[in-house]
């Protein structure tokens, strides 16, 4: 099933960005705010997905501590699957430029910080100190 996953985002996003282009881009010209969007979402993508992959067998959906992952992008930011999922939802905000839909992160925000809040309780509770000591020299 984990397998599935990462396909299974990449098959949704370029659905929804293709969903995007057809709806709101007015016979395909774009303006800055599509070209800044689309650049931040296609990075963030990229950098999600080799979150993904650095994070191996460590990735559960609940709060579980099976190792400690500190190499590739786990090295400098503890959390890099919730920033750059993140960063991929303003870029895609930023895309459809409805200022409106931005509301979404104060719904998104909030669960993604208390999620990693836990999942770092649970690391500190299984690792202790070497945990502590990853979280350091480690951002967000």
């Amino acid at each position: 099933m984990k397998r599935l996953i990462g396909p299974l985002v990449v098959l949704v996003a370029l659905t929804y960005l293709m969903a995007i282009w057809f709806f709101e881009i007015d016979h395909g010209a774009w303006r800055t705010h599509h070209l800044v969007g689309a650049t931040l979402t296609a990075g963030a993508f990229v950098l999600w997905t080799i979150a993904r992959i650095q994070l191996g067998d460590a990735l559960t959906w609940s709060a579980r501590a099976h190792s400690l992952v500190r190499h590739g992008l786990y090295s400098r930011i503890r959390n890099p699957i919730y920033l750059f999922a993140g960063l991929v939802w303003i870029g895609l905000l930023v895309f459809i430029g409805r200022p409106l839909f931005f509301l979404t992160l104060a719904i998104s925000l909030p669960m993604q910080v208390r999620r990693a809040r836990r999942e770092s309780k649970v690391l500190e509770a299984a690792f202790g100190e070497d945990y502590r000591a990853y979280r350091a020299v480690t951002w967000l």
